[in-house]
């Protein structure tokens, strides 16, 4: 089968606008969490969210394509500029139809939708923007992608809640190394921080009110966020020919379902997902030097999190490195898993691993290396991104350092 590589990145989300300052970001510690600015805020519990501050649509977009771009199509689109501008492809020809899109998201749309129904319902009125439908469903980000470069190739979208990315990713992944393209241009978004989006989310009790602190014995719930991360995975040796800069090789992907819970995580279903991704990788256990951890900041997801670790790793358990990210930007829903491979590329690229930050106490259930509060200059060869979501459903990518 073939080699995948991915050559370019793209990004905006709470702690940096492109590659270079989420890394900065990450090395720093510096936190995206703080006070929501949307309308109607007053009226919600939870009012943090990882916000992306001072953004304004119209400094990116024109009217036109404002009126037809939800913000995740947006975010999708900025970063989707970043990576193929990185990349450095053009599509044409054959590579053209060699080449596609697959985004993940879980809300799609949301904010439009928002919008919409206080227009309607709040406000009476009685007539509605005619392209409503292609700005809030799903897909957009992906068809827009697609027809901006000309990628005429397989191109959808993947909505498995917060593995959504994670999904999509391993596809992509797949349907190069299987030889149906050359070229996928991949990742996820998300723009939930809306009344309604964070008021539902509000109905789970599962959210904190001031901070996300994953594996700390202090944690008390998971905090929103938003933003997009866009890649380009590449056939290998297509990219050899081409002299493209390579920034890690993809090697191994699993998804796995618990089959047990609509909410509640399962470890054997996160197990047999983790162990799957390096068995796919071909490498063994004690190669993964780190990992990007699922790492919410709930008391569930985290103790059931580091529990399956511990089964996969055994004894090596001890010696890996895991953080979570959400702790820095927040928990980006669909989108998450894209936003969080840019610590797996910083860490076997630059051997720099992202802390969890937020860090108080040590819980005996998670008592493995979080990288508490302070990054890590370390050198990795393997490592994995977990995923995993409501309704039990687990993705778990793998990538190796390329030399």
């Amino acid at each position: 089968m073939a080699r995948v590589v991915i050559t370019g990145a793209g990004t905006i989300n709470p702690i940096g606008g492109d590659v270079p300052t989420t890394f900065a970001a990450m090395r720093e510690g510096r936190c995206g969490i703080g006070p929501l600015d949307i309308p109607d805020v007053d009226r919600l519990a939870i009012q943090i969210g990882g916000q992306i501050k001072g953004y304004a649509e119209t400094d990116h977009f024109n009217r036109q394509q404002i009126a037809l771009y939800d913000r995740f199509t947006q975010f999708t689109l900025l970063a989707a500029r970043q990576a193929l501008g990185q990349a450095g492809l053009r599509f044409t020809g054959a590579l053209a139809d060699q080449s596609g899109v697959i985004f993940g998201t879980s809300g799609g749309g949301l904010n439009t939708q928002d919008e919409n129904y206080r227009a309607v319902y709040e406000e009476g009125k009685n007539r509605v923007h005619p392209f409503i439908v292609p700005k809030l469903m799903n897909n957009a980000a992906a068809s827009h992608v697609s027809m901006e470069w000309n990628l005429r190739g397989p191109s959808f979208t993947v909505a498995t809640a917060c593995a959504s990315s994670n999904h999509a990713m391993g596809q992509a992944f797949n349907m190069i190394r299987c030889g149906m393209t050359k070229v996928m241009v991949t990742g996820g978004s998300e723009a939930m921080l809306c009344f309604g989006g964070i008021k539902a989310w509000e109905g789970l009790r599962v959210m904190s009110k001031d901070a996300c602190r994953p594996f700390s014995a202090t944690r008390n719930g998971m905090v929103q966020g938003e933003g997009a991360g866009v890649f380009v995975f590449e056939d290998y040796d297509h990219a050899r020919a081409r002299g493209a800069d390579i920034l890690c090789e993809v090697i191994g992907f699993a998804m796995t379902s618990d089959a047990s819970d609509i909410v509640m995580p399962n470890k054997q279903g996160a197990a047999r997902a983790i162990a799957g991704a390096v068995r796919d990788a071909g490498v063994a256990l004690d190669a993964v030097g780190y990992i990007n951890a699922h790492g919410t900041g709930t008391a569930a997801n985290d103790k059931t999190e580091c529990a399956a670790v511990a089964d996969v790793f055994g004894a090596h358990a001890d010696k890996l490195m895991m953080s979570s990210t959400k702790s820095m930007h927040g928990h980006l829903i669909g989108g998450t898993g894209a936003v969080e491979l840019l610590a797996c590329i910083m860490a076997l690229r630059d051997g720099v691993i992202a802390p969890t930050i937020g860090y108080e106490e040590s819980d005996p259930e998670c008592a493995l290396d979080v990288v508490p509060n302070v990054a890590r200059d370390a050198k990795v060869d393997v490592a994995l991104s977990n995923a995993f979501a409501f309704g039990g459903l687990n993705a778990v990518i793998a990538l190796r350092r390329f030399a």
